[in-house]
């Protein structure tokens, strides 16, 4: 099973990033292999327009992959600009096809708790993603010792690999 993280940071190597990480890595569980990374802002002004080759590249690699975790901090409520110009890059309706993802996001506080949920989780599906579990929510400040990954993958991990091994069949 192919897993990758897509993290939608506006700062490299980002705690967003760390966070999709350990989610992909729970999920896929012991023995999977590293994930694969798109750390988006690298990608740099390719994304302000179509066609650039590097940029390409990351969306065939997303659209390629079995379990796609899609991380962002919650910036106005919502995911950020930089993943938005990323996500605007893969075709409607089945530029994800097959693909099972995660929608996580992290904040400073529990008041945008459903923001995965109401804002990320709908453009993946639009995307043509399944997402069958719900999305998760991580306090930025404390997401690597409060548990809420280890809880989430206990929960929903068997139900996501399922998805995501029988996604490209």
């Amino acid at each position: 099973m192919k897993t990758l993280v897509v993290a939608g940071n506006p700062k490299p190597e980002s705690r967003t990033l760390d966070a999709g990480l350990r989610l992909a890595r729970l999920l896929a569980g012991p023995g999977a292999g590293e994930p694969g990374v798109i750390d988006v802002i690298t990608l740099g002004p390719g994304l302000l327009g179509w066609g650039d080759e590097t940029v390409r590249s990351a969306v065939a690699s997303a659209a390629g992959t079995d379990l796609l975790v899609v991380a962002s901090p919650t910036f106005k409520a919502t995911y950020t600009g930089v993943l938005k110009l990323f996500l605007d890059q893969f075709a409607t309706g089945d530029g994800l096809a097959g693909v099972t993802a995660v929608p996580l996001m992290l904040g400073a506080a529990p008041t945008h708790s459903l923001a995965p949920e109401l804002h990320l989780k709908p453009v993946l599906v639009e995307l043509g993603a399944t997402c069958p579990a719900p999305g998760l929510y991580q306090i930025d400040k404390t997401y690597a010792d409060d548990g809420t990954a280890e809880a989430y993958s206990r929960r929903w991990a068997s139900a996501l690999t399922a998805t995501a091994t029988q996604g490209r069949n």
